[in-house]
């Protein structure tokens, strides 16, 4: 895939990867955010609804082969499972449609994005990257972080939102931050995003029961679990109604709008050469294929443009 033309917006995503460099450090052959993952394979199997929502290929075949990234938050390679800060987790999902063919869905486990655009997003990282966050808050003289957020009340509401610790990879829901345009075989469009639901269910840990648990329990589980059987999951998509603002990563569609079952993910083994795939595989937030397209959301196109970028320094290095 080539770089996109827009220097503005090819500006915006190295500002971007630079920030997380001086927030994080800069870690050659690993990502500037969600550093540590793990990489499993399997298969997809549409459900009966979903031709009914998307022509898309992985939808009209039997069964699809899929690799999946699950991943903590930060670009540290190795912060600790039980650390607050690895929350959000994230899952990447890679559809095989064919040789040098396939369409990705990129979630994570906070339903919802800080901010509406790049810009906003840099900001917000410029103002963490400024703030000393070890010492206590000081109302007279406020950090740069909670004066952003004082004034960016959807990034205040992302911050503050309940980001517990799952118990497993495998009993956590993971969330598409951006909606897409469905298109089916009669032309009919909807506007959807993605919900990535355990079959096992969810399953999360209290700051106690956190703090015993060990720096890598997650990965070490994932291992221990995909080895006694498969894992699954469902993946949904929440519909969007008339009205609904389809193109803010920001705000929330009402839990009463309908859902449709996309299909089912089962995960069966550890990718081989594990640290080798994950330094090349460049997820793409953009699908790309026939029966599903991008909303006109402003995140898209930067993160497509972030995640080449960065994927091509982590394939150098």
């Amino acid at each position: 895939m080539p770089l996109p033309t827009d220097e503005k917006l090819l500006a915006l995503s190295n500002d971007l990867i630079q920030q997380f460099d001086t927030i994080f450090g800069e870690h050659p052959g690993f990502r500037p955010a969600h550093a540590k993952g793990a990489m499993l394979t399997g298969t997809f199997t549409p459900s009966s609804d979903a031709a009914a929502l998307t022509r898309a290929p992985h939808i009209t075949r039997a069964s699809t082969q899929v690799t999946v990234r699950f991943s903590n938050s930060t670009g540290l390679p190795l912060v600790p499972d039980n650390d607050p800060n690895a929350n959000p987790r994230g899952m990447a999902i890679r559809f095989h449609l064919a040789e040098h063919s396939h369409t990705d869905i990129v979630s994570h486990s906070t339903d919802g994005f800080p901010t509406h655009t790049g810009d906003e997003f840099l900001d917000f990282l410029r103002a963490l990257a400024a703030s000393d966050l070890s010492t206590p808050s000081d109302p007279a003289n406020p950090k740069p972080i909670e004066i952003f957020l004082g004034g960016h009340p959807a990034a205040l509401a992302f911050v503050q939102a309940p980001k517990p610790a799952p118990s497993s990879f495998a009993r956590e829901s993971f969330f598409g931050v951006t909606a897409m345009q469905f298109t089916n075989a009669d032309g009919t469009i909807r506007f959807g995003r993605y919900r990535i639901v355990p079959e096992a269910g969810n399953d999360h840990l209290d700051a106690t029961a956190v703090a015993a648990k060990s720096a890598n329990y997650l990965f070490d589980e994932l291992t221990e679990r995909v080895a006694a059987g498969p894992i699954r999951f469902r993946i949904l998509v929440q519909l969007a109604k008339d009205g609904d603002v389809v193109d803010d990563a920001t705000i929330h569609w009402p839990e009463d709008r309908p859902v449709t079952e996309l299909g089912t993910l089962e995960l069966t083994a550890r990718v081989a050469d594990d640290a080798h795939e994950q330094q090349r595989i460049i997820f793409d937030p953009i699908p790309r294929v026939d029966g599903i397209d991008p909303s006109d959301d402003p995140l898209l196109e930067l993160r497509a443009a972030v995640y080449l970028i960065s994927g091509r320094r982590r394939r150098a290095a």
